[in-house]
């Protein structure tokens, strides 16, 4: 014989309407803060990638700084320029870093701040001091 299953009517299940709106507006939030924060990431790659060219490139520093300011100009990077560069020389290979500040609006009085530095040198430690840039 088969047995009957009791449904308990009494018994919700599910979100309620409350808990969908709460769970959408953290969502939405979460959206907007991606949607604001990658440009800023993309353009940071960008100068990661173009000091790593401009190291490739080789030469004399003012050469480097040409090549990364070519990159920049080719890929719409406004934030950092060659003269912004910091080429040093610790051994037989120069090694190129930066440094800079993104401020990014999120509402009226309050301002997301992003410091990224970057850095050819193995070891990942940036000589460059950081620059503001709006």
């Amino acid at each position: 014989m088969r047995e009957r299953k009791e449904v308990c009517l009494d018994r919700q299940r599910g979100i309620s309407l409350t808990g969908l709106v709460l769970v959408l507006m953290v969502l939405g939030l979460f959206a907007v803060l991606v949607i604001k924060i990658l440009p800023s990431f993309l353009e940071y790659r960008s100068v990661r990638d173009g000091i790593v060219r401009a190291k490739a490139a080789g030469g004399s520093p003012a050469e480097m700084q040409q090549a990364f300011d070519k990159f920049a100009e080719i890929n719409n990077v406004d934030v950092v320029r060659g003269r912004d560069l910091v080429i040093s020389r610790d051994g037989a290979s120069p090694e190129i870093s930066f440094a800079y500040e993104k401020r990014i609006p999120l509402l009226d009085n309050a301002t997301l701040v992003i410091d990224y530095d970057g850095t050819t040198d193995a070891s990942g430690v940036a000589a460059a001091k950081p620059a503001s840039a709006d």
